[in-house]
């Protein structure tokens, strides 16, 4: 007898997997959020016997984040550590670095209308390990604290929409810290240098280790899901010291293009643009001695291994 209609077996439904997507929604809760995120970008090149030339290669970038945010119902407080550290190895040449930045960031505030609140922000940049220049042996170019630059603000916040902030600062401390008597000496990174005695010669030891700086200071940043999957954040710092040559402002630009391939895959770009009168950079190949002022340009591509907390 052929099974009725009642009897007959339901096929099972086929469900389909909701594909990975960044969260577009904007967390308004109150209270205290903590979390971060690390990822590893690894990329290797082996050639052996390679008739079109070149060379076998290794480089590794990892980058990590943690944060604290709070949210009251005037108040807001915000926490966040950035950093990046990246080695290479191309061809018999010993492993170098490529990528070493440390940021720091603390910002206070409180609403006091629908779009404008009271701000204070400390902004510290700096790197973890020495650098030392691939053409002078034994010399030192950088290290931790040599330089630091450190940004104290006050003044209003403007948030026309939620993922952008213009942060204004007529009142700004900008402070140059050099954590080296031999950079120092040299007036690396916009310092005074040692003075020179009769015969034109360094006097060691009589450089400054820092240097202060006050003038007008703009943060606006940008942080937005403009597809389901990709996410762009932008952060554009302006500076003019209201004593020194206040028409040539200093700027550092970062952009992030961050695109996720699932939980644990991602694929990045970023951008860091810098310009400062104070700091003169060497020209070509740096092997003359010569410097001058330039724009500096940074650009790293990374596809890797992603988690977050």
């Amino acid at each position: 007898m052929l099974p009725t209609i009642g009897q007959a077996q339901t096929m099972p439904r086929r469900i389909a997997l909701e594909p990975y997507k960044l969260s577009t929604e904007i967390d308004t809760a109150r209270g205290w959020r903590r979390g971060g995120a690390g990822s590893i970008n690894l990329s290797q090149v082996s050639l052996n016997n390679w008739a079109a030339g070149g060379q076998s290669s290794l480089s590794l970038l990892g980058i990590g984040n943690v944060y604290a945010h709070f949210r009251g119902e005037k108040h807001t407080f915000a926490a966040a550590v950035d950093l990046v550290y990246g080695l290479l190895k191309a061809g018999p040449a010993k492993m170098r670095k490529s990528d070493d930045r440390l940021e720091m960031n603390i910002r206070y505030a409180r609403q006091y209308s629908n779009k404008w609140s009271y701000a204070t922000q400390v902004n510290i940049k700096t790197q973890l390990t020495p650098t030392k220049s691939n053409e002078i042996r034994d010399s030192l170019t950088s290290r931790f604290f040599a330089p630091a630059y450190i940004l104290a603000s006050a003044g209003w916040e403007y948030k026309p929409v939620e993922y952008i902030s213009v942060l204004l600062s007529p009142a700004t401390g900008k402070f140059t810290v050099v954590n080296s008597q031999r950079l120092a000496d040299y007036g690396a990174f916009g310092v005074q240098g040692a003075r020179r005695d009769a015969d034109g010669r360094l006097v060691r030891g009589t450089g400054k280790l820092f240097r202060a700086e006050v003038g007008g200071y703009m943060n606006a940043r940008m942080v937005k899901t403009i597809l389901p999957n990709v996410s762009y954040q932008t952060r554009l710092e302006l500076f003019s010291n209201y004593f020194h040559n206040p028409q040539n402002v200093d700027v550092y630009w970062t952009n992030l293009l961050d695109c996720k391939v699932n939980k644990f895959i991602s694929a990045n770009v970023a951008t860091i643009l810098m310009y400062d009168d104070d700091i003169p950079v060497p020209i070509g190949d740096g092997t003359t001695g010569e410097k001058g002022r330039r724009i500096q340009f940074k650009e790293t591509l990374g596809i890797g291994l992603t988690y977050k907390f």
